[in-house]
């Protein structure tokens, strides 16, 4: 049973520039624009028509846009939800700026140690990511740390808790790794046991359904799971919707001012009626499309994910 029959979530590629090269990601490599004023202002208009909960500004590195913060303005006056993650080489500049902005802000750390994390981030900014956690408790921000879970940095994680998340009383997330393309790569099912402990701690956010959809093989076309193209509005830096989704998407519709006639078009509803079902989606296990899909229908994937997420909420705004 669906309990949504609107999208809830706006993935917002404000450009796919970075500044970081990390080893699991591609987009850095990517010639990109910048979205324009006119249509970030225009495209909130209609999502929150459209019902969207939530809209994630993101990249690339999303704090590469310097109009970031105005956006981030408007988004919250049409009563949405806002979201950054940032690898934190622009933060300690930007901070004042983005101040009470953002609703949940995530800082990507992927190690206990610059080298480790530098190494596979292609930059140094484990200091700036620390710096950036100093400077937000100043400003009365609570971040959260997303650790992106590889088997290799798996013995980090503890170090991580222990002397950087739990002395901050910040929350961890536990990211696990996806391939897609011919970047990032799956976790061993031995990671799986030694994730799921750690989800259980307080103060840590793991989706045990994620290691779940691992488990079983990923999305399966027959039967899919992925609800990304019902769930989730993808925007580029061009201003296109892009269907079924980011790391799959083979579709790009210019939007022209008209999101919310287009998204309701026949033309779009054929690419929705078609999500999880394509071949590319045999197998795939990627984080940011499984969430809301999750999230959309009463099932047993539904009650799976929802312990974590009302930790998540409890342990984020209750305490």
């Amino acid at each position: 049973m669906r309990l949504f029959h609107h999208p809830i979530l706006c993935n917002y590629y404000l450009t796919y520039r970075c500044n970081a090269a990390c080893s699991f990601c591609d987009i850095w490599e990517k010639p990109s624009p910048y979205a324009t004023p006119e249509h970030v202002a225009a495209n909130l208009r209609d999502l929150k028509r459209l019902g969207v909960r939530v809209v994630d500004f993101t990249g690339g590195e999303p704090l590469l846009h310097r109009q970031l913060p105005e956006f981030l303005s408007l988004a919250r006056d049409e009563g949405l939800i806002t979201t950054v993650t940032t690898n934190g080489l622009l933060y300690p500049k930007q901070a004042q700026a983005l101040k009470g902005k953002v609703d949940m802000l995530h800082f990507s750390l992927d190690a206990a140690d610059a080298l480790t994390h530098d190494t596979g981030r292609g930059v140094a900014c484990f200091d700036f990511v620390m710096r950036s956690l100093d400077i937000a408790a100043e400003l009365g921000e609570r971040p959260d740390v997303l650790f992106t879970v590889t088997d290799e940095n798996l013995p980090h994680l503890e170090r991580i808790y222990r002397e950087i998340t739990r002395p901050r009383d910040l929350l961890l997330i536990l990211n696990p790794i996806f391939e897609y393309n011919t970047v990032g790569s799956q976790l061993q099912a031995a990671s799986f046991q030694a994730l799921r402990h750690w989800g259980r701690q307080p103060g840590i956010y793991l989706n045990d359904a994620f290691l779940t959809l691992r488990e079983q093989g990923g999305n399966h076309t027959d039967h899919p799971v992925c609800r990304a193209a019902s769930s989730t509005v993808v925007i580029s830096p061009e201003n296109a919707l892009v269907l079924p989704c980011y790391h799959l998407g083979e579709q790009h519709y210019p939007i022209e001012n008209r999101l919310y006639d287009l998204w309701q078009s026949p033309l779009v509803a054929r690419e929705r009626a078609q999500e999880g079902r394509s071949p590319q989606c045999e197998g795939c296990t990627i984080n940011c499309y499984m969430q809301p899909s999750f999230a959309f229908e009463l099932n047993s994937w539904f009650l799976r994910a929802l312990p974590s997420t009302l930790k998540y909420t409890v342990e984020k705004w209750v305490y």
